[in-house]
């Protein structure tokens, strides 16, 4: 944490360490928002306080001029609600440079031992045992798309019981699904629902960066859906599928569709 540095203009944050994530205080957030009042960021947060969650803002105790106080901070997606509500000259600039940082994925992340994820192992393990058609590498990734991350080691502790029932609720469709037949109306269906989450994979980062909360609301419905439409397509039809999807140019007008038909 120590190498982390956020600068904005003439502002360089001295970045709080809570809850692996980076946080800023309130005053040196309404210093770069251009706020001469020391409590203007504070008011700010009091008049939209039911906006505002524990992820985003909460109080803590620092030691300031040897008395320990305790003070507010933001964490970056704090920071860029907070910035929405400015009404300063820079607050727009702000919210931009708040986004390119959330871009680059700044917050500190730590990897969690083997020893600490052997129940998520233990779902997964009875996950693709209830499946005919998951194998190990395709469950993992169904985690890494649901955490945004690239293996489960990068799971937070704290996230560890979330995965270990996302995967119970994969289990759950799985087995809700089974007991199913499918006919031409519910194949329709999968397919759409497929084209949907490819859609998703394709602007949903774009998405995030517009409003993370609509981003994170729906990102559950696209993947879960996906997983339990890939069952309804037949074995022999997968392969091209998944050629046709990777290919597909979302950019396209439909004249310029239409001409590759």
């Amino acid at each position: 944490m120590a190498s982390l540095s956020l600068t904005f203009h003439e502002t360089t944050f001295n970045i709080v360490e809570c809850d692996q994530q980076a946080w800023i205080t309130s005053r040196e957030l309404g210093q770069a928002l251009g706020y001469a009042r020391d409590d203007a960021v504070n008011k700010i947060y009091e008049r939209n306080l039911d906006e505002f969650s524990y992820q985003m803002t909460r109080n803590v105790k620092m030691t300031l001029q040897g008395q320990q106080r305790e003070v507010r901070v933001f964490s970056l997606r704090g920071c860029h609600l907070i910035a929405m509500f400015a009404k300063t000259t820079v607050a727009k600039e702000f919210r931009k440079w708040v986004l390119d940082i959330l871009d680059r994925d700044v917050q500190p992340k730590t990897k969690n031992h083997k020893t600490e994820r052997v129940v998520l192992n233990d779902a997964v393990n009875m996950l693709v045992a209830k499946s005919q058609h998951l194998n190990f590498s395709e469950a993992y990734k169904l985690i890494h798309q649901r955490f945004s991350v690239k293996g489960i080691d990068e799971i937070s502790l704290d996230q560890i019981p979330v995965a270990v029932e996302y995967v119970h609720h994969l289990i759950a469709l799985f087995s809700h699904r089974e007991h199913r037949t499918a006919d031409m109306n519910t194949i329709a269906l999968a397919h759409c629902m497929i084209w949907c989450c490819q859609w998703w994979k394709e602007y949903g980062d774009a998405i995030r960066k517009i409003n993370p909360n609509i981003a994170s609301s729906v990102h559950d419905y696209f993947i879960d859906g996906s997983f339990v439409a890939w069952g309804y397509v037949d074995e022999s039809e997968k392969a091209a599928l998944r050629r046709k999807l990777d290919a597909h140019q979302w950019n396209l007008t439909i004249n310029e569709r239409l001409k590759l038909l």
